[in-house]
């Protein structure tokens, strides 16, 4: 996949349960209208990530109200762990995390040329995911974070220059991931950057979302100007 058609910022829904979304934020954060702040804003790439919480039924009127919000906007979707339902709503692909379908079998299902993101935190894994078949890799957790529990300790900057040095893939920094640090993994080597808090727990996501735009050298207005079915064929392309 060609990274100059991979938007540098990912935008990932905010999911989870009352309790620990007041907690990290104040509030239950409505994913929709987040997301809807955040395409206003420019964002390009919105991950659908629902919460084990999240039956079947629940996580496809997500993702289909969401990917319908992306093709007003001409922005991708992609949902991330649950392939059928990604199938279901028409994304245009997934993102995969270690527990979930092995990249290569989900190739194997998804129509082609379709977005496969992989997950990985060190070199080993990162050539792994390359020879499955990945089209980008999520890389992280870069800082701590509160947005998922169970994540392994932080790789730092450090590790991630480590993952971009060794594929000849697109890096997705994730974790902890402010506009300030968005800035600094560019400069480690990342393509861009994913986020939950730093838009979904935002006092103004769409403000949140331009700055991060910024940060990793995003230009909407370029975008704009742009035909979207372009950007919509250069992804798949190898």
């Amino acid at each position: 996949m060609s990274s100059t058609h991979l938007p540098r910022l990912h935008v990932i829904t905010d999911t989870r349960g009352p309790a620990a979304a007041q907690a990290a934020a104040g509030s239950r954060p409505d994913p929709i209208a987040v997301v809807a702040a955040a395409l206003a804003a420019g964002a390009r790439l919105v991950q659908v990530r629902p919460e084990d919480h999240y039956n079947d039924r629940a996580a496809f009127d997500l993702a289909a109200a969401i990917a319908a919000l992306c093709a007003e906007h001409g922005a991708l979707c992609l949902v991330n762990d649950r392939v059928h339902i990604a199938q279901a709503v028409d994304a245009a692909g997934v993102h995969l995390g270690a527990e979930d379908l092995p990249i290569d079998a989900a190739q194997r299902i998804l129509p082609a040329g379709a977005i496969i993101g992989g997950t990985s935190r060190d070199p080993e894994s990162a050539r792994a995911a390359r020879r499955a078949g990945a089209t980008y890799l999520g890389v992280g957790p870069v800082w701590g974070t509160t947005t998922k529990a169970g994540l392994p300790q932080p790789i730092g900057l450090e590790g991630l220059a480590a993952v971009c040095e060794a594929v000849d893939l697109p890096v997705i920094a994730i974790g902890g991931i402010t506009a300030e640090r968005a800035a600094l993994c560019r400069e480690a080597g990342a393509h861009g950057v994913a986020v939950v808090g730093a838009i979904a727990a935002a006092a103004d996501p769409k403000q949140a979302t331009v700055e991060l735009l910024a940060a990793v050298g995003e230009h909407p207005e370029a975008d704009v100007a742009r035909d979207d079915r372009s950007l919509l064929r250069g992804v798949g392309e190898a």
